[in-house]
């Protein structure tokens, strides 16, 4: 399995979803996060979009979601229980397994994913963690968790300018949870959880600055 192709072109999808406006409908408006959907093109359900503004300077954002074990994320963010990494590829592609809770009052159990994730940096000062399931040798599917898949996901960090103590922050995901789950509690589940998404992370960059 040529992991690192793989991360290219999940990270080439990603900018794609970025830069294409076309075809979002707003599902959910908290305060200064909106959150979208359209159609995936890469498996039956959908592709979600987050977009907000954080209080904080882009590398303190980025260092509470730098997804990296015993990181800042598995802290403040309350859909990541454990972050594992499994193997390094290069310096900037790992494969890392993520454990999330049971949520929507259990409703949907624990799962766990496992992908190849690549960091990347862009020449508008945007820097992102692009990821996608692969399968890895050292971690089959676990008694105890479902196992999820996580199709072209990750989150950009972009400056505001002008702004230098705020942060626009893009979030893509579109993710299998697998097991039998209503399609209703699926598409509450996501416009809900990435609204919290976006208030623990801006709750998290405020601490790191007292």
């Amino acid at each position: 399995m040529d992991y690192t192709e793989i991360a290219r072109s999940a990270a080439d999808k990603l900018l794609s979803y970025r830069r294409d406006p076309s075809g979002w409908k707003q599902c959910k408006k908290s305060g200064k996060v909106a959150v979208y959907w359209r159609p995936s093109s890469e498996f039956t359900g959908s592709l979600y979009k987050g977009e907000g503004i954080v209080p904080g300077k882009p590398v303190d954002v980025w260092q509470c979601l730098k997804p990296e074990p015993g990181g800042l994320r598995v802290k403040w963010d309350s859909n990541v229980d454990d972050f594992q990494l499994l193997e390094t590829v290069t310096e900037d592609i790992s494969i890392c397994r993520t454990v999330t809770p049971s949520a929507a009052m259990g409703i949907i159990a624990p799962r766990d994913f496992v992908d190849v994730v690549l960091i990347k940096s862009y020449e508008d000062g945007s820097i992102a963690s692009n990821a996608t399931n692969v399968e890895h040798q050292s971690c089959p599917p676990q008694q105890h968790f479902v196992r999820g898949f996580n199709h072209s996901c990750g989150c950009f960090c972009v400056p505001v300018p002008g702004e230098p103590e705020k942060t626009q922050v893009l979030s893509f995901f579109q993710t299998d949870l697998s097991g039998y789950l209503p399609k209703s509690v699926v598409e509450s589940f996501f416009p809900y959880s990435m609204a919290q998404f976006y208030n623990n992370l801006a709750k998290a960059v405020k601490e790191l600055n007292i």
